[in-house]
Protein backbone atom coordinates (compact mmCIF):
# COMPACT_ATOMS: atom_id res chain seq x y z
CA UNK A 1 0.00 0.00 0.00
CA UNK A 2 1.37 3.04 -1.16
CA UNK A 3 1.66 5.96 2.22
CA UNK A 4 0.59 9.64 1.14
CA UNK A 5 1.60 11.77 3.69
CA UNK A 6 -0.85 13.45 6.04
CA UNK A 7 -0.69 17.12 5.13
CA UNK A 8 -1.40 20.05 3.01
CA UNK A 9 -0.91 18.91 -0.36
CA UNK A 10 -1.29 22.10 -3.12
CA UNK A 11 -0.11 22.67 -6.54
CA UNK A 12 1.69 26.07 -7.57
CA UNK A 13 2.69 27.90 -10.88
CA UNK A 14 5.13 30.16 -11.37
CA UNK A 15 5.62 32.09 -14.87
CA UNK A 16 8.28 34.66 -15.44
CA UNK A 17 7.28 38.29 -17.51
CA UNK A 18 8.75 37.11 -20.78
CA UNK A 19 6.83 34.06 -20.56
CA UNK A 20 3.65 35.97 -20.50
CA UNK A 21 1.04 37.47 -22.87
CA UNK A 22 1.27 40.81 -21.43
CA UNK A 23 4.53 40.97 -19.65
CA UNK A 24 2.96 40.31 -16.59
CA UNK A 25 4.52 38.05 -13.40
CA UNK A 26 2.37 35.02 -12.45
CA UNK A 27 2.39 33.30 -9.36
CA UNK A 28 -0.49 30.79 -7.97
CA UNK A 29 -1.79 27.88 -5.80
CA UNK A 30 -4.39 25.67 -4.68
CA UNK A 31 -4.28 25.52 -0.74
CA UNK A 32 -5.19 21.88 -0.68
CA UNK A 33 -5.49 20.81 3.00
CA UNK A 34 -9.62 19.92 3.75
CA UNK A 35 -12.77 19.28 2.34
CA UNK A 36 -14.97 21.41 4.28
CA UNK A 37 -12.84 24.42 5.80
CA UNK A 38 -13.76 27.71 5.41
CA UNK A 39 -11.73 30.40 4.01
CA UNK A 40 -12.22 33.97 4.01
CA UNK A 41 -10.42 37.18 2.05
CA UNK A 42 -9.47 40.45 3.92
CA UNK A 43 -7.22 43.53 3.71
CA UNK A 44 -4.93 44.33 6.15
CA UNK A 45 -4.52 48.04 5.73
CA UNK A 46 -1.21 49.87 6.03
CA UNK A 47 -0.15 50.54 10.03
CA UNK A 48 2.10 52.50 11.87
CA UNK A 49 2.45 51.18 15.24
CA UNK A 50 3.81 53.53 18.73
CA UNK A 51 5.06 50.34 20.22
CA UNK A 52 7.35 47.36 19.19
CA UNK A 53 5.09 44.63 17.70
CA UNK A 54 5.70 40.62 18.43
CA UNK A 55 4.02 37.65 16.54
CA UNK A 56 3.14 35.24 18.03
CA UNK A 57 1.41 31.83 17.01
CA UNK A 58 -1.39 30.33 18.28
CA UNK A 59 -0.64 26.54 16.49
CA UNK A 60 3.08 26.06 17.79
CA UNK A 61 4.31 29.15 19.93
CA UNK A 62 6.35 30.69 17.48
CA UNK A 63 7.43 34.03 17.94
CA UNK A 64 9.45 36.69 16.52
CA UNK A 65 9.62 40.86 16.84
CA UNK A 66 7.87 42.94 14.19
CA UNK A 67 8.93 46.36 12.21
CA UNK A 68 6.17 49.49 13.93
CA UNK A 69 5.53 49.80 10.24
CA UNK A 70 3.40 47.23 8.48
CA UNK A 71 2.46 47.47 5.03
CA UNK A 72 -1.35 47.04 3.63
CA UNK A 73 -1.55 43.44 1.94
CA UNK A 74 -4.53 40.97 1.26
CA UNK A 75 -5.01 37.78 2.59
CA UNK A 76 -6.74 34.76 2.90
CA UNK A 77 -7.44 33.88 6.86
CA UNK A 78 -8.68 30.57 7.80
CA UNK A 79 -12.23 30.45 9.58
CA UNK A 80 -11.00 30.27 12.68
CA UNK A 81 -7.16 31.01 13.79
CA UNK A 82 -6.85 28.25 16.85
CA UNK A 83 -4.80 26.03 15.01
CA UNK A 84 -2.95 29.25 13.59
CA UNK A 85 -3.90 32.39 10.91
CA UNK A 86 -2.72 30.17 7.57
CA UNK A 87 -3.11 33.83 5.57
CA UNK A 88 -1.45 32.16 2.36
CA UNK A 89 -1.82 34.98 -0.15
CA UNK A 90 -1.86 38.19 -0.93
CA UNK A 91 -0.41 41.37 -3.07
CA UNK A 92 1.31 44.43 -0.73
CA UNK A 93 1.01 48.05 -1.16
CA UNK A 94 4.54 47.88 -2.58
CA UNK A 95 3.64 45.29 -5.42
CA UNK A 96 5.25 41.93 -3.83
CA UNK A 97 3.10 39.26 -4.46
CA UNK A 98 3.66 35.97 -2.12
CA UNK A 99 1.72 32.40 -1.28
CA UNK A 100 2.94 30.05 1.09
CA UNK A 101 3.22 27.38 0.94
CA UNK A 102 3.46 24.28 -0.96
CA UNK A 103 4.14 21.42 1.33
CA UNK A 104 7.50 19.20 0.49
CA UNK A 105 9.33 16.45 2.44
CA UNK A 106 12.96 15.88 3.19
CA UNK A 107 14.66 12.54 3.55
CA UNK A 108 14.87 11.19 6.49
CA UNK A 109 19.36 11.50 6.57
CA UNK A 110 19.03 15.55 5.95
CA UNK A 111 16.74 16.16 8.65
CA UNK A 112 18.72 13.74 11.11
CA UNK A 113 21.21 16.47 10.27
CA UNK A 114 18.92 19.31 10.69
CA UNK A 115 16.17 18.24 12.28
CA UNK A 116 13.34 20.84 11.95
CA UNK A 117 12.78 22.72 14.97
CA UNK A 118 8.75 22.10 16.62
CA UNK A 119 8.28 25.73 17.54
CA UNK A 120 9.96 27.11 14.55
CA UNK A 121 8.20 28.96 11.47
CA UNK A 122 5.79 27.13 9.66
CA UNK A 123 2.98 28.08 7.15
CA UNK A 124 0.52 29.61 8.92
CA UNK A 125 2.81 32.10 9.88
CA UNK A 126 4.89 33.00 6.66
CA UNK A 127 2.66 35.38 4.59
CA UNK A 128 1.70 37.46 7.96
CA UNK A 129 5.55 37.83 9.02
CA UNK A 130 7.13 38.56 5.62
CA UNK A 131 4.72 40.11 3.34
CA UNK A 132 3.46 43.24 4.82
CA UNK A 133 7.67 44.44 5.62
CA UNK A 134 9.21 43.97 2.01
CA UNK A 135 9.60 45.90 -1.01
CA UNK A 136 10.68 43.34 -3.62
CA UNK A 137 10.47 39.77 -4.30
CA UNK A 138 14.02 39.52 -3.67
CA UNK A 139 13.67 41.20 -0.29
CA UNK A 140 11.10 38.79 0.53
CA UNK A 141 13.26 36.11 -0.10
CA UNK A 142 15.74 37.37 2.03
CA UNK A 143 13.50 38.30 4.75
CA UNK A 144 12.03 34.71 5.44
CA UNK A 145 15.63 33.22 4.48
CA UNK A 146 17.00 35.22 7.68
CA UNK A 147 13.82 33.79 9.63
CA UNK A 148 14.27 30.28 9.13
CA UNK A 149 18.16 30.39 9.85
CA UNK A 150 17.22 32.62 13.03
CA UNK A 151 14.26 30.57 14.64
CA UNK A 152 14.10 27.91 12.17
CA UNK A 153 11.24 25.73 10.41
CA UNK A 154 9.09 23.37 11.77
CA UNK A 155 7.89 22.00 7.93
CA UNK A 156 9.47 21.73 4.96
CA UNK A 157 7.54 24.06 2.63
CA UNK A 158 7.83 25.52 -0.95
CA UNK A 159 7.16 29.77 -1.00
CA UNK A 160 6.29 31.48 -4.19
CA UNK A 161 7.33 35.51 -4.45
CA UNK A 162 7.01 37.87 -6.98
CA UNK A 163 7.20 41.54 -8.10
CA UNK A 164 6.43 42.94 -11.16
CA UNK A 165 10.56 42.32 -12.28
CA UNK A 166 11.12 39.24 -10.53
CA UNK A 167 9.73 35.71 -9.82
CA UNK A 168 11.40 33.59 -6.97
CA UNK A 169 10.68 30.21 -5.56
CA UNK A 170 12.27 29.30 -2.06
CA UNK A 171 12.45 25.46 -0.57
CA UNK A 172 13.50 24.76 2.72
CA UNK A 173 15.62 21.84 2.86
CA UNK A 174 15.60 21.28 6.67
CA UNK A 175 15.54 22.92 10.06
CA UNK A 176 17.86 25.92 8.91
CA UNK A 177 18.86 25.31 5.45
CA UNK A 178 17.16 26.72 2.64
CA UNK A 179 17.80 28.13 -1.08
CA UNK A 180 15.90 30.08 -3.63
CA UNK A 181 15.85 30.11 -7.18
CA UNK A 182 14.46 32.83 -9.26
CA UNK A 183 12.78 31.68 -12.42
CA UNK A 184 14.28 32.34 -15.98
CA UNK A 185 12.08 35.38 -17.11
CA UNK A 186 11.25 33.81 -20.39
CA UNK A 187 10.13 29.99 -18.18
CA UNK A 188 7.45 28.84 -16.19
CA UNK A 189 7.44 26.24 -13.33
CA UNK A 190 4.78 23.80 -12.22
CA UNK A 191 5.56 22.34 -8.59
CA UNK A 192 3.55 19.80 -6.79
CA UNK A 193 4.79 18.72 -2.99
CA UNK A 194 8.48 17.63 -4.14
CA UNK A 195 11.13 19.02 -3.78
CA UNK A 196 11.82 21.19 -7.12
CA UNK A 197 15.03 23.00 -7.53
CA UNK A 198 17.75 20.78 -9.14
CA UNK A 199 21.54 22.84 -9.61
CA UNK A 200 22.37 25.38 -7.54
CA UNK A 201 24.86 28.15 -9.01
CA UNK A 202 26.31 29.28 -5.92
CA UNK A 203 28.64 31.59 -8.54
CA UNK A 204 25.32 33.29 -9.62
CA UNK A 205 24.01 35.25 -6.76
CA UNK A 206 21.25 36.70 -9.47
CA UNK A 207 19.46 33.63 -9.74
CA UNK A 208 20.56 32.10 -6.46
CA UNK A 209 19.99 32.91 -3.19
CA UNK A 210 21.25 30.35 -0.45
CA UNK A 211 21.60 29.73 3.43
CA UNK A 212 25.05 30.58 4.49
CA UNK A 213 25.94 27.69 5.63
CA UNK A 214 24.11 25.17 3.17
CA UNK A 215 27.29 24.33 1.18
CA UNK A 216 29.28 23.44 4.79
CA UNK A 217 26.23 21.72 5.62
CA UNK A 218 26.12 19.41 2.84
CA UNK A 219 29.83 18.76 2.77
CA UNK A 220 30.61 18.06 6.19
CA UNK A 221 27.32 15.37 6.44
CA UNK A 222 28.68 14.06 3.58
CA UNK A 223 24.37 14.17 2.14
CA UNK A 224 25.14 14.53 -1.39
CA UNK A 225 24.34 11.64 -3.53
CA UNK A 226 26.13 13.01 -6.68
CA UNK A 227 29.32 12.74 -7.48
CA UNK A 228 29.61 16.66 -8.80
CA UNK A 229 27.60 19.36 -8.74
CA UNK A 230 24.75 20.51 -6.18
CA UNK A 231 21.22 19.45 -6.49
CA UNK A 232 19.18 20.48 -4.50
CA UNK A 233 16.27 17.78 -5.34
CA UNK A 234 18.55 14.99 -5.07
CA UNK A 235 20.38 16.08 -1.75
CA UNK A 236 17.67 17.24 0.49
CA UNK A 237 14.17 15.71 -1.61
CA UNK A 238 12.57 12.09 -1.77
CA UNK A 239 12.23 9.73 -4.33
CA UNK A 240 9.31 7.57 -3.28
CA UNK A 241 6.25 5.69 -4.63
CA UNK A 242 4.30 8.71 -2.90
CA UNK A 243 6.30 11.80 -5.06
CA UNK A 244 5.53 8.84 -8.41
CA UNK A 245 1.96 8.58 -7.84
CA UNK A 246 0.77 11.24 -6.05
CA UNK A 247 3.22 14.05 -6.99
CA UNK A 248 4.91 14.33 -10.54
CA UNK A 249 1.41 13.55 -12.60
CA UNK A 250 0.67 16.59 -11.70
CA UNK A 251 4.16 18.20 -12.82
CA UNK A 252 3.80 15.76 -16.01
CA UNK A 253 0.44 17.72 -16.93
CA UNK A 254 1.11 21.39 -16.31
CA UNK A 255 3.86 20.66 -18.64
CA UNK A 256 1.77 18.70 -20.94
CA UNK A 257 -0.31 22.01 -21.02
CA UNK A 258 2.66 24.40 -22.24
CA UNK A 259 4.97 21.98 -23.80
CA UNK A 260 2.62 19.34 -25.45
CA UNK A 261 5.52 18.82 -28.18
CA UNK A 262 7.93 16.96 -25.18
CA UNK A 263 7.16 13.56 -24.56
CA UNK A 264 7.35 12.93 -21.10
CA UNK A 265 6.03 9.69 -18.41
CA UNK A 266 3.51 10.95 -15.55
CA UNK A 267 5.80 8.83 -13.18
CA UNK A 268 9.08 10.75 -14.35
CA UNK A 269 11.42 11.78 -11.39
CA UNK A 270 13.75 13.53 -13.90
CA UNK A 271 11.18 15.98 -15.12
CA UNK A 272 13.06 19.60 -15.13
CA UNK A 273 12.09 22.42 -12.78
CA UNK A 274 11.56 25.33 -15.16
CA UNK A 275 10.60 25.30 -18.88
CA UNK A 276 10.53 27.55 -21.75
CA UNK A 277 6.35 26.74 -23.06
CA UNK A 278 5.86 26.54 -26.88
CA UNK A 279 3.42 29.82 -26.64
CA UNK A 280 2.79 32.65 -24.12
CA UNK A 281 1.07 32.02 -20.99
CA UNK A 282 -1.76 34.47 -20.00
CA UNK A 283 -3.38 34.40 -16.32
CA UNK A 284 -5.99 32.21 -17.70
CA UNK A 285 -3.98 29.67 -18.35
CA UNK A 286 -2.55 29.48 -15.54
CA UNK A 287 -5.85 29.57 -13.46
CA UNK A 288 -7.10 26.77 -16.07
CA UNK A 289 -3.68 24.36 -15.04
CA UNK A 290 -5.00 24.66 -11.30
CA UNK A 291 -8.55 23.92 -12.01
CA UNK A 292 -7.69 20.97 -13.91
CA UNK A 293 -8.29 17.03 -12.99
CA UNK A 294 -6.24 15.84 -16.34
CA UNK A 295 -8.78 16.34 -19.25
CA UNK A 296 -7.92 15.28 -22.56
CA UNK A 297 -6.14 12.23 -20.79
CA UNK A 298 -7.11 8.75 -19.40
CA UNK A 299 -6.42 9.40 -16.46
CA UNK A 300 -9.49 12.38 -15.70
CA UNK A 301 -11.51 11.36 -12.65
CA UNK A 302 -14.55 12.86 -15.12
CA UNK A 303 -13.18 11.24 -18.10
CA UNK A 304 -14.11 8.24 -20.07
CA UNK A 305 -11.51 6.17 -19.32
CA UNK A 306 -11.13 2.80 -17.67
CA UNK A 307 -11.35 3.22 -13.73
CA UNK A 308 -7.95 2.11 -12.85
CA UNK A 309 -6.80 4.99 -15.31
CA UNK A 310 -9.43 7.36 -13.52
CA UNK A 311 -8.07 6.65 -10.02
CA UNK A 312 -4.65 6.27 -10.59
CA UNK A 313 -3.11 9.59 -9.83
CA UNK A 314 -4.24 12.71 -7.32
CA UNK A 315 -5.79 15.69 -9.97
CA UNK A 316 -4.52 19.11 -9.27
CA UNK A 317 -8.47 20.67 -8.48
CA UNK A 318 -10.13 17.90 -6.15
CA UNK A 319 -12.47 18.46 -2.98
CA UNK A 320 -9.86 19.17 -0.23
CA UNK A 321 -9.17 22.51 -2.30
CA UNK A 322 -10.10 25.60 0.20
CA UNK A 323 -9.75 28.14 -2.43
CA UNK A 324 -7.18 28.95 -5.34
CA UNK A 325 -5.18 32.31 -6.72
CA UNK A 326 -3.48 33.62 -8.89
CA UNK A 327 -1.89 36.85 -8.31
CA UNK A 328 -0.65 38.91 -11.46
CA UNK A 329 1.75 41.90 -11.45
CA UNK A 330 1.16 43.85 -14.91
CA UNK A 331 3.49 46.14 -15.86
CA UNK A 332 3.35 49.69 -16.57
CA UNK A 333 0.45 50.44 -14.46
CA UNK A 334 0.22 51.77 -10.96
CA UNK A 335 -0.32 48.93 -8.49
CA UNK A 336 -2.92 49.87 -7.54
CA UNK A 337 -4.41 48.15 -10.96
CA UNK A 338 -1.76 46.53 -12.16
CA UNK A 339 -1.76 43.86 -9.28
CA UNK A 340 -4.50 41.77 -9.33
CA UNK A 341 -5.64 39.21 -6.66
CA UNK A 342 -7.29 36.24 -8.90
CA UNK A 343 -9.76 34.03 -6.07
CA UNK A 344 -11.38 31.19 -6.12
CA UNK A 345 -12.95 29.77 -3.44
CA UNK A 346 -13.29 26.33 -3.27
CA UNK A 347 -12.70 23.92 -5.53
CA UNK A 348 -11.25 25.83 -8.34
CA UNK A 349 -12.83 23.30 -11.47
CA UNK A 350 -16.10 24.41 -9.69
CA UNK A 351 -15.74 28.12 -8.71
CA UNK A 352 -14.96 31.22 -10.69
CA UNK A 353 -10.99 33.53 -10.72
CA UNK A 354 -12.82 36.69 -9.43
CA UNK A 355 -10.48 39.79 -9.81
CA UNK A 356 -9.45 42.10 -6.89
CA UNK A 357 -6.88 44.86 -7.84
CA UNK A 358 -4.79 45.48 -5.08
CA UNK A 359 -5.91 48.86 -4.68
CA UNK A 360 -8.78 47.50 -2.49
CA UNK A 361 -9.34 49.27 0.67
CA UNK A 362 -12.32 46.33 1.85
CA UNK A 363 -13.61 43.35 0.47
CA UNK A 364 -17.11 42.59 0.18
CA UNK A 365 -18.73 41.40 3.77
CA UNK A 366 -19.96 37.69 2.21
CA UNK A 367 -15.96 37.17 1.89
CA UNK A 368 -14.38 38.21 5.36
CA UNK A 369 -17.62 37.37 6.72
CA UNK A 370 -16.77 34.90 10.54
CA UNK A 371 -18.32 31.82 9.47
CA UNK A 372 -18.42 28.87 11.24
CA UNK A 373 -17.24 25.73 10.09
CA UNK A 374 -20.58 24.50 9.12
CA UNK A 375 -22.40 25.44 5.98
CA UNK A 376 -23.80 29.53 6.14
CA UNK A 377 -25.14 30.84 2.92
CA UNK A 378 -24.14 34.21 4.23
CA UNK A 379 -20.39 32.76 3.20
CA UNK A 380 -18.62 33.45 -0.10
CA UNK A 381 -16.74 30.22 0.48
CA UNK A 382 -20.28 28.57 0.68
CA UNK A 383 -21.91 30.29 -2.10
CA UNK A 384 -19.58 28.93 -4.66
CA UNK A 385 -18.47 25.44 -2.42
CA UNK A 386 -22.21 24.75 -2.11
CA UNK A 387 -22.35 24.79 -6.46
CA UNK A 388 -19.64 22.37 -6.44
CA UNK A 389 -21.85 20.03 -4.05
CA UNK A 390 -24.40 19.73 -6.14
CA UNK A 391 -22.64 19.38 -9.84
CA UNK A 392 -20.82 16.37 -7.85
CA UNK A 393 -23.44 13.34 -8.19
CA UNK A 394 -24.88 14.89 -11.38
CA UNK A 395 -21.88 15.63 -13.04
CA UNK A 396 -22.87 14.66 -17.13
CA UNK A 397 -26.15 16.44 -16.27
CA UNK A 398 -24.97 20.07 -14.58
CA UNK A 399 -21.90 19.78 -15.94
CA UNK A 400 -22.61 21.82 -19.00
CA UNK A 401 -24.36 24.39 -17.17
CA UNK A 402 -21.50 24.78 -14.61
CA UNK A 403 -18.87 25.36 -17.65
CA UNK A 404 -21.45 28.52 -18.93
CA UNK A 405 -21.90 30.20 -16.03
CA UNK A 406 -17.81 30.25 -15.44
CA UNK A 407 -17.22 31.24 -18.58
CA UNK A 408 -19.50 33.95 -19.39
CA UNK A 409 -18.27 35.11 -16.37
CA UNK A 410 -14.85 35.23 -17.40
CA UNK A 411 -15.65 37.83 -20.27
CA UNK A 412 -17.45 39.80 -17.88
CA UNK A 413 -14.25 40.58 -15.86
CA UNK A 414 -12.29 40.94 -18.63
CA UNK A 415 -14.79 43.47 -20.08
CA UNK A 416 -14.19 45.32 -16.28
CA UNK A 417 -10.88 45.21 -15.56
CA UNK A 418 -10.43 46.57 -19.47
CA UNK A 419 -12.95 49.72 -18.65
CA UNK A 420 -10.55 50.07 -15.32
CA UNK A 421 -7.81 50.19 -17.12
CA UNK A 422 -8.68 52.75 -19.85
CA UNK A 423 -10.69 55.14 -16.59
CA UNK A 424 -6.98 54.89 -14.35
CA UNK A 425 -5.45 57.13 -17.08
CA UNK A 426 -3.98 60.40 -14.89
CA UNK A 427 -5.84 59.24 -11.60
CA UNK A 428 -3.77 59.95 -8.19
CA UNK A 429 -3.69 56.49 -5.69
CA UNK A 430 -6.64 57.79 -3.35
CA UNK A 431 -8.57 58.09 -6.96
CA UNK A 432 -7.39 54.87 -8.34
CA UNK A 433 -8.27 52.65 -5.05
CA UNK A 434 -11.40 53.98 -5.18
CA UNK A 435 -11.94 52.79 -8.43
CA UNK A 436 -10.28 49.57 -7.55
CA UNK A 437 -13.04 49.38 -4.94
CA UNK A 438 -15.32 49.99 -7.45
CA UNK A 439 -14.38 47.28 -10.25
CA UNK A 440 -13.23 44.86 -7.56
CA UNK A 441 -16.99 44.74 -5.64
CA UNK A 442 -18.74 44.59 -9.41
CA UNK A 443 -16.56 41.68 -10.21
CA UNK A 444 -17.62 39.78 -6.85
CA UNK A 445 -21.31 40.47 -6.68
CA UNK A 446 -21.20 39.58 -10.05
CA UNK A 447 -19.86 36.33 -9.40
CA UNK A 448 -21.77 35.55 -6.64
CA UNK A 449 -25.27 36.26 -7.90
CA UNK A 450 -24.49 34.16 -10.55
CA UNK A 451 -23.32 31.10 -8.53
CA UNK A 452 -26.39 31.77 -6.60
CA UNK A 453 -28.48 31.88 -9.23
CA UNK A 454 -26.87 28.43 -10.34
CA UNK A 455 -27.38 26.74 -6.95
CA UNK A 456 -30.98 27.47 -6.92
CA UNK A 457 -31.28 25.78 -10.75
CA UNK A 458 -29.25 23.25 -9.64
CA UNK A 459 -31.70 22.82 -6.30
CA UNK A 460 -34.59 22.92 -9.27
CA UNK A 461 -33.23 20.27 -11.27
CA UNK A 462 -31.81 17.74 -8.90
CA UNK A 463 -35.63 17.45 -7.31
CA UNK A 464 -36.81 14.61 -10.06
CA UNK A 465 -33.47 12.33 -9.46
CA UNK A 466 -34.45 10.72 -6.60
CA UNK A 467 -34.05 6.91 -6.34
CA UNK A 468 -37.46 6.73 -4.75
CA UNK A 469 -38.76 7.70 -8.01
CA UNK A 470 -40.69 6.15 -10.72
CA UNK A 471 -41.18 6.81 -13.99
CA UNK A 472 -45.00 5.74 -15.43
CA UNK A 473 -45.90 5.24 -18.61
CA UNK A 474 -48.11 7.87 -19.78
CA UNK A 475 -50.34 5.67 -22.18
CA UNK A 476 -51.21 3.18 -19.41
Amino acid sequence: MIHFNEYSACTSILVGKNATVDGSTLIGRNEDAKASWPKRFVVHEHHEYRDNQEFKSTDNGFKMPLPKVRGKYTATPEWTDKEGLFEEDGINEYGVAMSATESTYANPRVLGYDPLVKNGIGEEAMVTVVLPYVHSAREAVSRLGNIIEKYGASENNGVLFSDKDEVWYLEIGSGHQWVAERIPDDHYAVVANQMAIEEVDFNNDDYFMWSPQIYDFVSSNRLNPDRSGFNFRHIFGTHDLSDTYYNTPRVWYGQRMFNPAVKQDPTSQNMPFTRKSETLISELDAQNLLSSHYQGTQFDPLGAGDEADRTKFRPVSLAKTQESHVLQIKPNLPIEIGGIHWLAMGVAAQSTYVPFLEGITDTPEAYKYHVKRDFDPKSAYWIFKLVGILVDPHYLEFGDKLKEVQQTLIEQYEQILKQTDTEASGLNSSELSQLANEASTKSAKLAMRSFKNLGQDLITNSTDFSPLNYHQDLNL
